[in-house]
């Protein structure tokens, strides 16, 4: 693509982009601002291209914690036309024709390394730009790249490596990267940016990438690459930044008053606006919802939406919290409706709810719940476990599940638990179960402790080896003749 067809996309994507509304969150510079002959110039235009690509960044919501969990031992789904789909994943017979995976988990985030690489392309020759302009937004820009690339490479494994719009310098139709190649783009660019990114706290607006972004990032690739070394040292660096600690309260540190708290590494900002919302809720309801006896800060009105289709849990996955744990207070398993008459939502199989994100000035379908990616519990949680995986049951690992633990109200674990590496590793996957349900971890977490496929088969899906990657969607392969579908699709 030339680069005066690209730049007039890149504007197309910025007049559609809905801002921020609030002065210390992520905005957009209005778009009437910006030519083809001046983006590319000014501070204003290269940021308008930076915040299209946080744009593309920040769709982790519905249609990607859904199939992540459904296909789990979490996670089911009932009613609506969102069944169609998770059905698919429920049952294990997603294709490459399954539009979610297209839309949702492959192409935003090609669109925000396409945004990246516009602004690398073009940053060393805007000579009117300040140097340390210069250095922040080229940071950026290879975070949000390195981001989205880790992101494809959980999901679909090798993928086209793309590190530049220019059609002289990479091919249009590129092949897949090598499994290595991938490993060491995304470790080098991540491990890079660190100086250059400000600290956690100091970001010019919440939602821009710190120190703490970068950190949290390469902690979690390595974790689910299995490099238990590096997830030491990079958790190590992430908690040296001095500014994370785990919310005192469990349930209260979904509150939208207790945004922008010290536990999340990576959030993504959310208002009740269409284009910038959190729409997990909507599903989450139960038929008629009004309160739960467990979450009173809450109650529905007519102004917003319930849906017709069901995001429900697993019994066996409910009934599995101790009956102390503070983190089933985010999960009903009861609720009043508008007659106030009570339901029992376990009178029926796999119905419990989790209502973590709420928002009492919702409108619609738009809550306005800030969405967590990665929090500093996930980090401890990473330690702990890559501590394990080198050393066995050691204190220092169980002092990091305790921190997490004693947040839940819950006694510590011990050595009287943990006896062994593989004992310790599963009560690992179980405080992540409960820690994270919702959040969209457990299909990983599954996958990475060899229990993914094993556990669908057990639930009587006819899972398979090649469904531990997502299919490359047909419309990429139908584009690229370069690219190979995955094995088993």
């Amino acid at each position: 693509m030339k680069k005066g067809k690209l730049i007039g996309r890149i504007l197309a994507t910025i007049a559609i982009i809905v801002a921020v509304g609030c002065t210390d969150e992520l905005e957009l510079t209005p778009p009437g601002e910006f030519s083809s002959s001046n983006v590319l110039q000014s501070e204003s235009g290269f940021t308008a291209v930076l915040y299209s690509a946080y744009n593309f960044d920040n769709t982790f919501d519905k249609q990607e914690i859904n199939p992540i969990e459904v296909c789990t031992d979490i996670g089911y789904n009932t009613g609506g036309g969102e069944n169609r789909t998770l059905s698919l994943f429920i049952n294990f017979t997603w294709d490459a024709s399954t539009g979610w995976i297209n839309g949702d988990f492959w192409l935003p985030k090609y669109r925000a390394i396409r945004d990246a690489n516009v602004i690398l392309d073009n940053i060393e020759s805007a000579d009117k730009l300040d140097s340390s302009f210069k250095n922040l937004i080229t940071a950026e820009a290879r975070y949000l790249r390195a981001k989205s690339y880790a992101w494809l490479y959980n999901y679909f494994g090798p993928v086209p490596l793309r590190t530049t719009g220019d059609l002289n310098v990479q091919d249009a139709n590129l092949a897949k990267a090598t499994n290595e190649e991938m490993l060491a783009f995304i470790e080098t660019e991540l491990s890079a940016i660190v100086p250059d990114l400000p600290n956690p706290g100091q970001e010019a607006k919440y939602g821009r990438a710190t120190k703490g972004h970068a950190l949290g990032i390469l902690t979690k690739f390595y974790l689910e690459t299995k490099q238990w070394e590096k997830v030491i040292s990079a958790s190590e660096q992430l908690i040296a930044l001095n500014y994370y600690e785990l919310f005192p309260t469990f349930r209260e540190m979904f509150f939208i008053e207790n945004e922008k708290n010290k536990e999340m590494v990576v959030a993504y900002p959310r208002l009740n606006v269409q284009g910038n919302a959190t729409n997990y809720q909507n599903g989450a309801f139960p038929p008629g919802f009004r309160t739960a006896p467990n979450i009173p800060e809450f109650e529905w009105t007519s102004s917003m939406a319930n849906w017709a289709t069901q995001y429900r849990l697993q019994d066996d996955f409910v009934d599995s919290y101790n009956p102390n744990d503070a983190r089933l207070q985010t999960i009903i398993q009861e609720y009043f409706n508008g007659a106030g008459i009570l339901v029992n939502l376990r009178a029926e199989n796999d119905n419990s709810r989790c209502l973590k994100f709420f928002d009492n000035a919702q409108t619609g379908n738009f809550c306005g719940a800030d969405m967590p990616f990665i929090r500093y519990a996930d980090i401890l949680l990473s330690r702990a476990e890559a501590l394990n995986e080198l050393n066995g049951p050691t204190q220092e690992a169980l002092d990091l599940i305790n921190q997490v633990r004693n947040r839940a109200n819950l006694v510590d674990l011990t050595f009287v638990e943990a006896t062994s590496k593989d004992v310790l590793r599963d009560l690992i996957l179980d405080e992540r179960g409960w820690e994270f349900v919702a959040e969209g971890k457990r299909r990983d977490d599954l996958l990475r402790h060899g229990k993914f496929i094993t556990s669908a088969v057990a639930r009587g899906h006819n899972a398979k080896p090649h469904h531990v990657l997502w299919p490359i969607p047909q419309d990429e392969i139908n584009a690229n003749p370069n690219i190979v579908q995955n094995d088993g699709y």
